[in-house]
């Protein structure tokens, strides 16, 4: 499809929603909602299309009145200097259009399951992955969305072995998709008294949250195991089996869930989590196929290969994936700079769809 059809198909399709959101009475709230948001989405893309296509228009207008005044050399100046002020601005707001008219993937707009894991590496391990968590949790709260942790089981002294939270607002998938691989740190642990720099990771999955609709789980294909919760160290958290731990039998994916008191709560926190593993893993099957001429594209969601590297004695963190290295890492970690790595992600992956014709 050509742009000058994609264009035609954007705005017929804006047309097309607006019409129907002039009978809005007769539709119900979800599909109401869905075509309005649809909307929001379609304007920017319009007005961009708007913009391009004046421009076309003013610089043809331009090229004709240069023809036509070929004996008044002060017109045809003037002609050609709008001819010159056009070109060189319509390549930038054509790119602009192009970025545009790229297909949304379908889950950008999701809220999203952040879970962090220690890798190898022991304490030092843990404690980078409670960094980590902290960063998202500071990079949640810069962009005004809700962080709410779904459980954290700690090493006892600050580190986590694992932690898992629910990060909800505007684009938060889209924002944070990249993060998912393995995190290495290099630094001097507190408790190394002969100053030796150590390696140790831990591992990022960011999984867009599922809706009822989107994944069907079976009962049938459900083990639920109940059990008596319990804290650090193995102290009792309370005295009721409020833990819950689902088995899917056909992945056998696990979910355990004990942070609340209430054994329907913890049940609901499970599910929301296992729901979200159960489409992340449907989301990456697809993704393989579509792209498996493109082993080396941003964003692939491929876990098993290191991503990224915190180097404390240098300040410094580097993007493997895009060979981005910012001398900012105390900004990073505090998520106030931790935008810069994204955008540069995010950028990198248009530029590559778009180079691959939108895929």
């Amino acid at each position: 499809m050509s742009i000058e059809q994609s264009m035609d198909k954007v705005l017929a399709r804006r047309d097309e929603v607006e019409s129907r959101l002039a009978d809005a009475a007769s539709m119900s709230p979800d599909e109401l909602a869905s075509l309005s948001r649809e909307l929001s989405e379609l304007r920017p893309v319009c007005e961009q299309i708007d913009l391009v296509r004046r421009l076309e228009g003013d610089r043809d207008a331009a090229v004709m009145l240069a023809e036509e005044a070929a004996d008044d050399a002060e017109m045809a100046e003037m002609a050609q200097a709008e001819i010159q002020e056009i070109e060189a601005r319509l390549p930038e707001e054509m790119n602009s259009l192009q970025l545009l008219l790229l297909p949304r993937d379908r889950d950008d707009s999701r809220n999203a399951i952040l879970e962090v894991r220690a890798g190898t590496g022991g304490d030092e391990a843990a404690l980078f992955a409670s960094d980590l968590f902290g960063m998202y949790q500071r990079f949640a709260a810069k962009h005004g969305w809700r962080f709410e942790v779904m459980e954290v089981s700690e090493t006892g002294i600050g580190g986590y072995k694992e932690a898992t939270a629910n990060i909800a607002g505007s684009d938060v998938f889209a924002r944070l998709k990249f993060e998912s691989g393995v995190h290495r740190v290099q630094r001097v642990p507190e408790t190394e008294a002969g100053g030796r720099i150590h390696t140790s990771a831990a591992t990022v999955a960011v999984l867009p949250e599922a809706e009822d609709v989107d994944i069907d789980v079976q009962e049938s294909d459900l083990r639920i195991d109940v059990f008596r919760a319990s804290g650090p160290g193995g102290q009792s958290v309370n005295t009721t089996d409020s833990a819950v731990r689902i088995t899917h039998i056909p992945t056998g994916i696990v979910v355990s869930q004990q942070d609340e008191k209430s054994q329907h709560k913890n049940r609901a926190k499970a599910m929301k989590i296992l729901r979200a593993r159960l489409y992340d893993a449907e989301r990456a099957r697809l993704q393989a196929e579509r792209a498996a001429s493109r082993k080396g594209q941003v964003g692939s969601g491929d876990r098993s290969e290191r991503i990224r590297t915190y180097n404390f004695p240098q300040g410094r963190v580097t993007d493997h994936r895009i060979n981005l290295t910012l001398y900012k890492l105390d900004k990073v970690i505090a998520g106030e700079a931790l935008d810069e790595v994204v955008e540069a992600l995010v950028a990198e992956d248009q530029a590559q769809r778009l180079a691959e014709g939108g895929e």
